[in-house]
């Protein structure tokens, strides 16, 4: 073990919280309201035993993601930007482009704006699934259908 790495304790409750899947159809829908409900069912708030600072939300497969609807001009004005690394390594992409070319990413960017923004945050997102189609491989877990 590694000095640098933290031993942490998982509570009682938190090991009770049952799981579901949960499976959002973003067809026709706009993104943010998509995002919002997903950013809500991930963190727990639907939940009787939710509490803001411990994982009891549940997993979410949001499918459709390509046919998602930017309203107003946010296909032409609304801006995503990544650095490469390099000196003058600025890249911007709009988010028409990005629903063209990778639309599950435009949804896990708005997602992931409206999750904490700590280790907590990221163990939430780690339970986002989003897929192009209405293919998914976790038909196992049996999701249930949620209406935004």
């Amino acid at each position: 073990m590694k000095l640098t790495e933290q031993t942490r304790s998982v509570s009682r409750e938190q090991g009770l919280i049952a799981r579901h899947w949960v499976l959002v159809d973003a067809n026709g829908r706009p993104l943010g309201r998509v995002a919002s409900r997903v950013a809500s069912i991930l963190r727990g708030k639907h939940r009787p035993e939710y509490t803001p600072h411990q994982d009891t939300g549940d997993f979410v497969v949001v499918v459709n993601a390509a046919k998602v609807k930017l309203t107003g001009a946010k296909a032409r004005d609304k801006l995503y930007q990544r650095h490469t690394g390099y000196p003058g390594g600025i890249r911007t992409t709009s988010a028409g482009k990005m629903l063209e070319s990778r639309p599950e990413r435009l949804i896990e960017l708005a997602v992931r704006g409206m999750l904490p923004k700590n280790r907590l945050g990221h163990q939430l997102f780690n339970k986002l699934k989003v897929y192009r189609g209405t293919d998914h491989p976790h038909s196992a877990q049996k999701p249930i259908s949620e209406v935004i």
